[in-house]
């Protein structure tokens, strides 16, 4: 599974992501996820500094398609400024519906990337689609169980991610409390708690 869903690369922010590293990876169409990775559930529409990244790619000549598991007004609404390609109800991590968005807009299914903030979703999608996976980590994350489950799964491969790319620190922070925050700050379940 680790391999599957092992990314690419990993990066703090969306804006991160710039021309010069799509060019590196060969990305000349980026897929990318709205919730959690350019903005929380909550904020319907795009951030200034979201249009002005969105401006930036796309002046370089790489093609953004927004791709959202979410619903058609969710997706609709916060595209209304971008104005960019968008599939909602994805079905992420499958590629059925996404292959076929390509095909009919005319865009070729070569040169593909995924930028987005789950492994088990947007980084197996990369892969499947022959692409390569950028990823975030959550701006803001569901505390469902489902999500909780999902995050707990993709540990170990951000773990052994950061093993072999000592200059990349995931923020564990987000999910304080977890094994990982008390252990990248030396802390022992009786210093958090006490």
């Amino acid at each position: 599974m680790i391999k599957r869903i092992y990314p690419e690369k990993m990066l703090n922010v969306f804006s991160d992501v710039t021309p010069d590293l799509l060019r590196e990876y060969e990305i000349s169409t980026l897929l990318v996820d709205i919730d959690n990775t350019l903005a929380p559930y909550e904020e319907p529409e795009p951030s200034e500094a979201v249009r002005q990244w969105v401006d930036h790619i796309k002046a370089s000549g790489i093609r953004i398609v927004l791709i959202s598991n979410n619903c058609e007004p969710r997706v609709n609404r916060f595209n209304q400024s971008l104005g960019l390609p968008a599939v909602f109800d994805s079905g992420k991590p499958g590629t059925g519906k996404i292959k076929k968005f390509l095909t009919d807009k005319g865009i070729p299914q070569t040169g593909l990337g995924c930028l987005g903030d789950q492994l088990l979703t947007d980084a197996w999608l990369a892969h499947k689609l022959g692409g390569a996976a950028l990823i975030v980590p959550p701006i803001s994350d569901k505390s469902t169980a489902l999500f909780r489950f999902k995050r707990r799964v993709e540990r170990r491969t951000i773990l052994a991610y950061m093993e072999h790319h000592e200059e990349y620190s995931y923020p564990f922070e987000k999910a304080a409390g977890s094994p990982e925050w008390k252990q990248k700050r030396g802390m022992t379940h009786e210093h958090v708690s006490g």
